[in-house]
């Protein structure tokens, strides 16, 4: 049972700058959608009426500083959008809820964590919804949790996370003293680029099936999502076995521990598939540009400063060889991703006449845009994003991580929280392969 408290909406509490603003190059490709995050937070003296109004005062503050978010979105042709900054503000609603935390397990994204963030109607016209929405819930154990929707297209995960830290920081009634740098065409394609310098694989289609014509069939599957958690010593283990792999005579330095379990994520989900050996696979990674540009972006840049880019082989290459081969694929995608790979990345985008196609929705069982499901994965970090920590003045959170996974396919690593050195996988497969990825996962530590 739950009881809606109340409704803000929350605007800047002073004049911020307005007019229309560009987008960057990299947020017009974003998907339209709000990317989902949940925060929850132990039983502590604080009432829902209370903690809704030190939200709703420091949130005011916060968009001061962050006046982006407070503004709306609108549709300038050939599927681009442009910024209004017109202070409309954001949505703030509290709930009350006769839930317990532990009613939510382990926390992996269920419809039950997705009602605890303000739900979207997509069909409304674009300029209506807010670029931010929050959600308060009071548990009966007394926990509370906080849901944040923040849109794909004004934000990646760093720039998020940024926002939420200063917003705590006032909270807490503390100065925010980081803020953010919000010209955005920096992200715009050079200039005196007419043409991509490179091909880039993440715009094209992503292999189909061997037989089918189309992935309309694998769109509609019925799909769930999983929690794994790897310890520190599973981490490790994986680490050393996609090491031990590689010759002596190569000096790169070792394959991270990311890459280690990005490839034994991508090898698990091609056995567990049970693919063809030919079966072209993609491992779509998303990369921070930050530091990778020349020189690197501003730091504290506000934005979407994350690029997509693609590691392709075979699902009977993938399963047949040691780790190391997977591993080393995803680390070839990585290593693309130079400046003048990502600046080629930009100027593709921006010689499309239409972008439309590689906007995704993150929505369960969506037809439209770009799909990265079977026989493919997309996987994102957050194992060095600085997830924890949101402190709005009743202590820490003890669980953050996505609100919500969207399709078949989609991967997100972060660290387990106090438990330094462990990784959380959440991710959305189709129903059939389940059972298969959890026994392969562990099997083949």
């Amino acid at each position: 049972m739950v009881k809606l408290m109340a409704t803000y909406t929350v605007r800047p509490a002073k004049e911020t700058p307005g007019g229309y603003r560009c987008l960057s190059d990299s947020d017009q490709v974003r998907a339209l959608t709000h990317a989902p995050t949940i925060y929850f937070y132990p039983p502590v003296n604080v009432s829902l009426e209370s903690a809704t109004e030190i939200l709703r005062h420091s949130l005011s503050e916060a968009l001061v500083i962050f006046y982006p978010l407070a503004g709306r979105l609108h549709w300038i042709g050939g599927g681009r959008l442009e910024l209004d900054c017109n202070a409309v503000g954001a949505l703030l609603i509290a709930v009350e809820s006769e839930a317990k935390i532990d009613d939510f397990g382990d926390f992996r994204p269920t419809q039950e964590i997705r009602a605890l963030i303000p739900s979207v109607d997509y069909n409304k016209p674009i300029h209506e919804l807010p670029l931010l929405l929050v959600q308060v819930t009071k548990f009966s154990c007394g926990g509370m949790s906080l849901g944040l929707g923040i849109s794909h297209t004004i934000a990646d995960g760093l720039s998020a996370l940024h926002f939420i830290s200063e917003w705590a920081k006032i909270a807490r009634g503390e100065q925010p003293n980081s803020p953010p740098f919000l010209d955005r065409s920096v992200l715009l394609a050079p200039e005196h680029l007419s043409a991509p310098a490179f091909d880039h694989p993440e715009y094209s289609t992503q292999p189909l099936l061997i037989g089918k014509q189309d992935n309309m069939e694998e769109r509609k599957r019925e799909t769930a999502t999983l929690m794994l958690k790897l310890s520190k010593d599973q981490v490790e283990k994986l680490k050393d076995k996609a090491n031990k792999d590689r010759s002596a005579s190569n000096n790169k330095r070792p394959y991270t521990r990311y890459e280690a379990v990005a490839g034994h994520i991508w090898r698990t989900a091609c056995k567990a598939r049970q693919h063809e050996r030919q079966q072209p696979t993609t491992l779509s990674i998303i990369v921070d540009a930050r530091n990778r540009m020349e020189p690197p972006l501003p730091p504290r840049y506000f934005g979407n400063a994350t690029f997509r880019v693609t590691a392709e082989s075979t699902s009977g290459e993938l399963v047949s060889k040691p780790l190391g081969y997977a591993s080393g694929k995803a680390r070839q995608a990585i290593e693309k991703a130079t400046h003048e790979y990502l600046q080629s990345s930009l100027v593709y985008v921006k010689c499309q006449e239409d972008v439309t196609q590689f906007r995704n929705f993150h929505t369960v069982g969506c037809a439209k845009g770009a799909f990265y499901g079977n026989p493919n994965l997309e996987i994102t970090s957050w194992a060095r994003l600085p997830i924890y920590g949101a402190d709005f003045g009743w202590g820490q959170e003890i669980y953050m991580g996505p609100g919500a996974i969207g399709y078949d396919g989609k991967v997100f690593v972060f660290p387990g929280q106090g438990l330094e050195g462990s990784f959380l996988v959440a991710l959305r497969l189709q129903v059939r392969h389940i059972d298969s990825f959890q026994k392969f996962f562990y099997e083949d530590i």
